[in-house]
């Protein structure tokens, strides 16, 4: 058997086709009747249907029935119309959840609309307060990171033609795990004629590579910590071995601007950088044997901390799977600048994230592994956990930035994953949700706003745990 949501699908197709439910029953060799009932998710799609619906209408079967576009979709037009914008026209889940699933393309249009409404709002203020202050400014667009990060999460953050651009790459260059370093340099020297060389911080004006083709020249750092230095000969050998394919996978019509394609450029680029340093069956195996002990992967792998978190999120090979993960990367004011769900939980795209995720917690023990059984208001169970990581150059007066990174799974799976040891998976866990607006819990001591279906209540009064958590009497 095949999902059995997907009737609003097959009613928009045969729709789409300008037929009717005779027409396409006919077709099927099923009864009209029935055909209604599979419309109207009260009968199954079978495979032999659904086979028989991708061949007359020439689909892709695996894309036909997957899910997460419309439960991502789902969740983001929960998030959009839990704005105070729409506070008034009592909006309920049940009807979203219809529209995200009878009609996709407008609910799409409308989160397309609602980026955009939110970029100009954005916008708008941040000209407003420059041109106070001198007159004069403008604002970046925040649309291409999230286009791109829609593109990763689209494809699950895997990439088979990259997989096997690093396997080519590795196997012509003879690159060995142990001797890796000086590896790439041979690749990059000796088998594409680039000149390697290193300089003080202040010739390259804070950068800390650069590239230059024509000349064919690059240009590092000095004394660049050794994990940084692989990454950074891996992503140039494959910017210049497998430009191409990384091209190819790029040209997707829902990257809209010049600036989302040339970020997506650099996430593929450092996607296959990643898949030279930690080669997908050898990283899965470690990872397995490890139990996803990040810090003994990274010293395994030479690593980073972070470089690991991002590689353990692409093992989505058919027949070679790893845990769907999903991640999260915050700086210590709560902005989000990564974000990825395999795990199916839903991250916060418009607003702030709840404060009770332990990702927050990871800023008061910097460096430590903080754990979390979360729960979220419909019932879901993840298992979490989060730790900070620090960039910035050595030295005194060098500048550094902290970020927290947040993993987690499903609680199925966390019996796999060394940090749950320990922890009661069949206990009550930390409920949390998405945002204020979505969550439903109204005891909540940390509530920011009220919820979407409970108005503001103010009683002079009488408080309660918090001046949005209204007080029962």
């Amino acid at each position: 058997m095949v999902s059995d949501r997907l009737g609003a699908r097959v009613r928009g197709l045969r729709r789409k086709h300008g037929m009717s439910q005779a027409e396409l029953a006919q077709r099927l060799n099923i009864s009209a009747s029935y055909l209604n009932l599979i419309e109207h998710n009260k009968r199954k799609l079978t495979a032999p249907l659904l086979i028989g619906l991708a061949g007359l209408f020439e689909l892709d079967v695996t894309q036909f029935a997957a899910q997460e576009d419309d439960e991502a979709l789902r969740g983001a037009l929960l998030e959009v119309f839990s704005d105070p914008l729409f506070e008034e026209d009592d909006l309920t889940e049940p009807e979203i959840r219809e529209l995200s699933q009878q009609l996709p393309s407008v609910g799409r249009a409308i989160l397309k609309l609602y980026q955009s409404f939110r970029h100009l709002q954005s916008t708008s203020a941040d000209l407003s307060s420059v041109v106070n202050e001198c007159g004069v400014g403008g604002a970046p667009s925040h649309l291409p990171s999230e286009e791109v990060s829609a593109f990763l999460q689209r494809n699950r953050n895997h990439f088979p033609a990259l997989e096997i651009a690093a396997e080519r790459i590795s196997r012509e260059g003879g690159l060995r795990m142990d001797d890796l370093e000086r590896g790439l340099l041979r690749c990059l020297e000796i088998g594409e004629g680039i000149e390697v060389r290193f300089v003080e911080p202040e010739a390259l004006g804070g950068a800390l590579r650069a590239f230059e083709p024509e000349a064919k020249r690059l240009t590092l750092r000095r004394h660049l910590p050794a994990r940084v230095l692989r990454f950074e000969l891996a992503y140039t050998l494959g910017l210049l071995k497998a430009g191409e394919a990384v091209s190819a996978l790029r040209v997707d019509p829902r990257l809209t601007s010049e600036t989302a394609s040339a970020l997506c450029r650099v996430a593929l680029l450092n996607y296959l950088a990643g898949a030279l340093l930690m080669p997908y069956a050898p990283f899965l195996a470690a990872a397995r044997a490890a139990r996803y002990d990040i810090e003994v992967l990274a010293h395994r792998f030479s690593v980073g901390y972070e470089q690991i978190c991002h590689r353990l999120t692409t093992l989505s090979r058919p027949g070679a799977l790893g845990i769907p993960l999903h991640l999260l990367r915050v700086d210590i004011a709560g902005n989000i600048s990564k974000r990825l769900s395999l795990s199916g939980i839903q991250f916060a795209r418009f607003s702030g994230v709840c404060p009770r995720w332990n990702v927050h917690a990871a800023f008061t023990r910097p460096r430590e592994i903080r754990t979390q059984l979360s729960e979220m208001p419909d019932g879901q169970r993840f298992f979490c956990w989060a730790r900070t990581v620090q960039r910035g150059g050595p030295g005194h007066h060098a500048s550094r930035t902290v970020y927290a990174i947040g993993l987690g799974c499903r609680v199925e799976h966390a019996s796999e994953v060394i940090y749950a040891d320990g922890v009661d998976l069949s206990g009550r866990g930390v409920p949390v949700g998405v945002t204020c607006r979505l969550c439903e819990r109204m005891d909540c001591d940390q509530r920011a706003m009220p919820p979407l279906q409970h108005p503001l209540q103010v009683d002079a009064y009488v408080r309660g745990l918090s001046f949005y958590a209204p007080v029962r009497r």
